[in-house]
């Protein structure tokens, strides 16, 4: 594939990834604020998973930075790498709010407390900013991720709707307590809500994790992509002898694939290279992102 397409859609990434990070941190002050004078547990639990996500952002920055500068030379599968790595720190961030959350739910399930009702109200308004920040944020980077296929904008979408539903809880939770505050039920809505929260991120964590991770072991592409590859050589079953084997793994947003066929013998090599250029031009165009090498042997590998 052509390293110009690919310089564009890491710009487009890292443009995507910055807009989040400068949004993470500018949502992260009023929420603070807002935690501070309501004395809510689940609003301290959204600014403690806020800040690790802030930093998962700014890890999903630099990778896409670094990447785009080609800082990878060294390693010939390293920028692929880097960015399914960055997605495993991604959820190894979520899993750390899952804890942290969980624990202060806990404290205040067995001491609960009243809300201050002042704190409550700015945090209402200030969740239902950041539910529509993280909306169209969810939706942005959903499609850069469709369109460039990374790890890094896979774990920026899932993080950013995680983020999104998490606030909307928040949000509920609040009102809740504020209009049923006269009842003694309503002392728990509070940490209740909390574990609404760990939910989605236990839900989002385990979506980066099952992509990235996969990835990062070397394993072979979807069977989606890989009937591709079969119906390209079915097309041009005429042009080889046997098929001896196929590996293929994914690397961030590139797949590599690699073909082991049979030749007839009689055949001049510059006549088996144009084969093998058709061949090889099909799949490439079947499957975005690709790169496929193809081996004329005569033993299985």
């Amino acid at each position: 594939m052509h390293d110009s397409t690919g310089h564009g859609s890491y710009t487009e990434s890292g443009r995507s990834v910055l807009v989040s990070l400068i949004t993470d941190f500018l949502l992260l002050i009023p929420d603070l604020i807002a935690a501070i004078l309501a004395n809510s547990i689940t609003l301290w639990a959204d600014v403690i998973k806020c800040m690790n996500e802030l930093v998962a952002t700014f890890l999903g920055y630099v990778t896409i930075r670094r990447v785009a500068k080609g800082k990878t030379h060294d390693y010939n599968y390293g920028r692929g790498k880097l960015e399914n790595l960055s997605g495993v720190i991604v959820a190894l961030v979520m899993t750390l709010s899952i804890l942290i959350v969980l624990y202060e739910t806990a404290q205040r399930i067995h001491e609960p407390e009243e809300l201050n009702p002042v704190g409550a109200w700015l945090g209402v308004l200030f969740m239902s900013i950041g539910v529509v920040a993280n909306v169209t944020l969810w939706m942005k980077n959903y499609r850069v991720a469709q369109k460039t296929h990374s790890p890094v904008m896979e774990s920026q979408w899932r993080l950013f709707r995680a983020k999104a539903f998490s606030d909307a809880a928040v949000l509920l939770a609040l009102a809740v307590s504020i209009g049923f505050r006269h009842h003694e039920w309503a002392l728990y809505v509070d940490p209740v809500a909390s574990f609404m929260i760990v939910a989605f991120l236990i839900f989002s964590a385990y979506g980066v994790v099952s992509t990235s991770l996969g990835d990062l072991l070397d394993r072979s592409i979807d069977e989606s992509l890989q009937l591709l590859i079969v119906r390209a050589l079915a097309k041009h079953f005429e042009e080889y002898v046997n098929f001896h084997g196929l590996r293929s793994r994914r690397s961030g947003r590139d797949v590599y694939i690699e073909l082991f066929l049979e030749f007839d013998g009689a055949r001049i090599m510059g006549d088996v290279q144009r084969s093998i250029s058709d061949m090889i031009a099909t799949i490439e165009q079947d499957i975005p992102g690709s790169h496929v090498l193809i081996c004329p042997t005569k033993t299985a590998c």
